[in-house]
């Protein structure tokens, strides 16, 4: 982990402004977002009885799982509850849903995250309608080094659209996600101007198309953008239309790449994901563009034309209706521009979990168990968790985010050992395909076990 070291000697420093001690730790942890890991941390800290605060910038608990709540997960209850959230659940006489049900958005949040925020050793010390403008050391911008760590946060607050405040902590946990940010639907990663004003018939997401969006997606031509597992569930469900035409673009070598591990996957749902569109595709009902590479999209009359290289040669394709963009989403750093940060320049995660979990490198759907020493960043108590930890990575589970949680709450409270300890237990993918020779081109592996 790279170090921000001063330029100066300690004498060009003679006025110190740190805060005593005592007073810096009298002050709260401060957790960024109430959704499962920001959740699982408050858990953690309650059970120490650490003085925290949690504030959210959304209107509700879960507020951006609640926006694709009509989801189900290929993950179980089993993985989708911290085990200390389910121990101080379990003493309030919460019954916990079967380890073996897949819950939609709505059921996690509903059945889980709700409960869990009602908690009197929680619910008082959450905020929502509360977002981060900007953090800083107190007293002190990032260039300023002498006293640095021992100096408290400055987090600087708008609630309900309003700048009101400012509050102090002794040490943040950034639990935000990437939700909100989704990529653009272009190869470059830029969004066009072209992008921008035809958003009214792109959608970023998975629609619900059995429900609310049901007549925007019915009986029309629809493209959708990308390889994931988000771009597999929007396409098992258009499939299931009257009359709608599907049209699958992918960056991808080949289409099977996206079908993973299939009967092989220990998540038995994961893996049925990949057989169902495995099966769809040989089927003749979706058509499949691969590898394409979209540069923009335009209007053609009254309807839409992506513009792109396909086999290595320029090519439109016509006459969609809708465009459906499942290509990911990347981190929000905006409010941490005064924070001092280690983040990898591609996949922009955590800069000691990029070698785990960089799609260059491999294709697994677990990464090695990691903790507080992984997510230690140069800013002394600052630490980014749960999904906006893997920045662009697309593997990200639950599980994972609630040990990462347990060992920086261990950390921070003075159990160094726990804080080392490994205690998590994932499901392989059933799939490893592309681990890369050094040059990055041609794979030199490749095996059904896993390879994280």
């Amino acid at each position: 982990m790279n170090t921000q070291a001063a330029c100066c000697s300690p004498k060009a420093f003679p006025i110190q402004f740190d805060l005593p001690k005592k007073e810096t730790n009298a002050l709260p942890i401060v957790i960024i977002g109430a959704g499962p890991v920001g959740l699982a941390t408050a858990a953690h800290l309650a059970k120490a009885g650490e003085k925290f605060r949690v504030l959210e910038a959304g209107t509700s608990i879960g507020h951006h799982v609640s926006q694709w709540g009509h989801v189900r997960l290929f993950s179980p209850w089993q993985y989708n509850i911290d085990k200390v959230a389910r121990e101080l659940l379990e003493q309030s006489g919460w019954e916990a849903p079967s380890d073996e049900e897949l819950p939609t958005g709505k059921e996690l949040v509903d059945q889980y995250l709700m409960k869990l925020a009602e908690l009197p050793a929680i619910q008082p010390f959450i905020q929502l309608h509360t977002r981060v403008l900007g953090i800083s050391r107190k007293g002190q911008d990032k260039m300023k080094t002498a006293g640095r760590g021992n100096l408290p946060f400055v987090l600087y607050l708008e609630e309900n659209g309003e700048t009101t405040q400012r509050i102090e902590a002794k040490a943040i946990i950034d639990a935000t996600g990437t939700w909100g940010q989704p990529n653009s639907l272009s190869a470059g990663g830029i969004t066009t101007k072209n992008e921008e004003k035809l958003s009214q018939h792109i959608y970023y997401g998975i629609p619900d198309v059995q429900g609310k969006d049901r007549e925007r997606f019915t009986g029309k031509q629809i493209a959708v953008v990308g390889g994931g597992h988000s771009a597999i569930n929007t396409i098992l469900e258009l499939a299931e239309l009257p009359d709608s035409k599907i049209t699958w673009i992918l960056r991808k070598n080949n289409v099977e790449d996206a079908y993973g591990g299939e009967a092989n996957d220990a998540l038995q749902a994961r893996g049925e994901l990949g057989s169902r569109i495995h099966q769809l595709v040989d089927s003749g009902q979706v058509d499949v563009y691969t590898p394409y590479r979209i540069y923009d999209v335009n209007r053609n009359g009254e309807t839409l034309t992506l513009e792109g290289e396909w086999k290595e040669a320029n090519h439109s394709i016509e006459g969609f209706d809708e465009v459906i963009v499942n290509t990911g989403s990347q981190p929000d750093f905006s409010f941490l521009r005064e924070v001092r940060l280690s983040i990898d320049p591609a996949t922009e995660s955590v800069d000691a979990l990029a070698p785990l979990i960089d799609p260059n490198l491999h294709s697994c759907g677990t990464v090695r168990p990691h903790g507080e020493r992984e997510l230690r960043q140069p800013e002394k108590n600052f630490y980014i968790v749960g999904m906006k930890s893997y920045g662009r990575a697309p593997t990200f589970l639950m599980a994972t985010g609630y040990e990462q949680v347990r060992s920086v709450v261990a950390y921070l409270t003075g159990d160094f050992e726990a804080a080392q300890n490994v205690e998590l237990d994932l499901p392989e993918t059933g799939v490893c395909s592309v681990n890369l020779s050094p040059n990055g081109t041609q794979p030199v592996a490749a095996g059904s076990s896993g390879c994280c």
